[in-house]
């Protein structure tokens, strides 16, 4: 059991490096656009407002926003299981699938004038459509206001309307926060992995006014936005919230929390003694992934927060 949650720990941090919440920077000359911290263009002109009539997208949540800003300009998406039972994208012909690079020929083939993927999992294959001549982008989402911001650009782009969008996403988000316990979000055990503010999981924490133990904190971890912790540290801060990340291949919940048990500094937490220890999926609090799996990570995040508690 010990192993498989090494096992599931390994999967994860291999993700967050290869996907969107990475704080990866390329080496090839980039031009800029109006938020950096949403999306970089990578070819030598601007892209030109409402140019983009057939998009291939790389990346799931970039598919997912503009298959909902005008399903007409898409032409191409990733494999991801997050479109598996989703009629949207049923006719929609695939280019890659799960962590296998994106096939160029399928790409060529379909004819784009725009090509996006996610910045730190996307440069190679964009760098190689680049050279093809044919438009790309590059994006980035580990904050709010960037999710904000890339449905901006996604429907400036294809000449579409984000407002809808954009007021759906307000919904997710908590009106009056009413408390703001410490919490703990833990994305692996071996090491310790928590997010601090610059990753997509710690900017959506502090939206909810948690009072994340690891926000503030910077350290030795290869990955932006991400920090290790020792088991004292944990300790030390005592967090009355922990949310346990379930690792991408999808373990089960009594896994994660069978091999947590078997530590020794678990117990003495008061999140272990109050029960107010939750299990959120990877894609949504790590990796925003879908519109949809945002909205559910959020649920969650009310319903672990805000909650009423037995007194």
């Amino acid at each position: 059991m010990h192993r498989r949650w090494q096992l599931s720990a390994f999967a994860i941090l291999l993700s967050i490096v290869l996907v969107a919440c990475t704080t990866v920077t390329t080496q090839q000359p980039q031009t800029k656009v109006e938020n950096t911290t949403e999306a970089t263009n990578t070819n030598s002109q601007q892209l030109l407002k409402g140019s983009a009539k057939r998009v291939v997208a790389l990346s799931s949540l970039s598919a997912d926003i503009l298959s909902r800003l005008d399903q007409t300009k898409v032409v191409g998406i990733t494999g991801s299981k997050l479109f598996k039972n989703d009629s949207i994208f049923k006719d929609i012909p695939r280019v890659s699938e799960g962590q296998s690079p994106p096939n160029l020929e399928k790409i060529v083939a379909l004819k784009p004038d725009l090509v996006i993927g996610a910045e730190g999992f996307s440069n190679i294959p964009i760098q190689k459509i680049q050279q093809l001549g044919i438009q790309t982008l590059l994006t980035k989402v580990n904050s709010w206001e960037s999710l904000e911001g890339l449905t901006k650009k996604l429907a400036e782009l294809i000449n579409a309307d984000p407002q809808p969008l954009l007021n759906r996403y307000k919904t997710f988000l908590p009106d009056k926060p009413t408390q703001s316990p410490s919490t703990l979000a833990l994305v692996s055990r071996q090491p310790i992995l928590a997010p601090n503010k610059n990753s997509w999981a710690g900017d959506l924490l502090a939206k909810f006014q948690a009072k994340n133990i690891a926000a503030d904190l910077q350290g030795k971890s290869p990955i932006g936005g991400y920090v290790t912790l020792s088991a004292e540290k944990v300790l030390e801060a005592n967090p009355e919230v922990i949310i346990l990340v379930n690792p991408p291949q999808g373990n089960s919940e009594a896994t994660l929390l069978d091999s947590l048990k078997k530590e020794n500094f678990w117990q003495q937490l008061q999140a272990t003694k109050n029960n107010r220890v939750y299990v959120f999926d990877y894609f949504g609090l790590v990796n925003p992934g879908s519109i949809d799996a945002i909205e559910k990570a959020c649920q969650q995040l009310k319903q672990a927060l805000f909650a009423p508690q037995p007194t």
